[in-house]
């Protein structure tokens, strides 16, 4: 019997329009079809407060989504490389992240880039701040160009299936992770 996973889906763009959005609001529908406890926290939306200290006093979207995160069994990372690392909106919300209630959690990573330049690097990155946070990530990260996206959608279905893919076996390592 498959074990019903807290999964948390973040797009980690600050632009209203970006194209991290599209992919990740697709890996959010994907994963909503296989695990019915799934969030989405989209940093378009621009709710998330800057971080200004732990004695501080934030809005209620800021307060649920670190507690999502921090609930959740599974986080699902999209970010855009914006001058060779990953979106400060996304390193922004970890700010908020308690590490002491993170362990054992699984990671997949998506990589969105104008040109295919810095995955390597900021997977890197990336998998670097999850080990702070005890947080096991999927090697298998996906990357993507702009290319990508046409019309506001994924245009290519192997872009789709490697997503789903890696939805998939993030599912599955925490699945292992979690055999009670």
């Amino acid at each position: 019997m498959v074990r019903i996973m807290k999964v948390v889906v973040i797009s980690g763009s600050p632009r209203k329009n970006a194209n991290t959005q599209v992919i990740m609001k697709y890996v959010y529908e994907y994963t909503k079809s296989k695990n019915v406890d799934t969030e989405f926290i989209n940093l378009s939306d621009g709710q998330i407060e800057c971080y200004r200290g732990p004695e501080e006093e934030y809005n209620e979207q800021t307060k649920n989504a670190a507690k999502d995160i921090m609930d959740a069994d599974v986080w699902l990372i999209g970010s855009p490389i914006y001058n060779s690392f990953f979106s400060s909106a996304l390193k922004n919300l970890f700010e908020y992240i308690n590490y002491k209630k993170t362990e054992g959690k699984v990671a997949g990573i998506v990589i969105l880039a104008a040109s295919n330049i810095g995955f390597i690097d900021v997977q890197t990155l990336i998998t670097q701040l999850l080990s702070y946070f005890r947080v096991i990530a999927n090697p298998k990260a996906v990357f993507l160009t702009t290319e990508a996206i046409s019309e506001n959608a994924i245009s290519k279905e192997e872009d789709k299936k490697r997503l789903r893919d890696m939805v998939d076996e993030t599912l599955k390592i925490a699945s292992k992770l979690h055999q009670d």
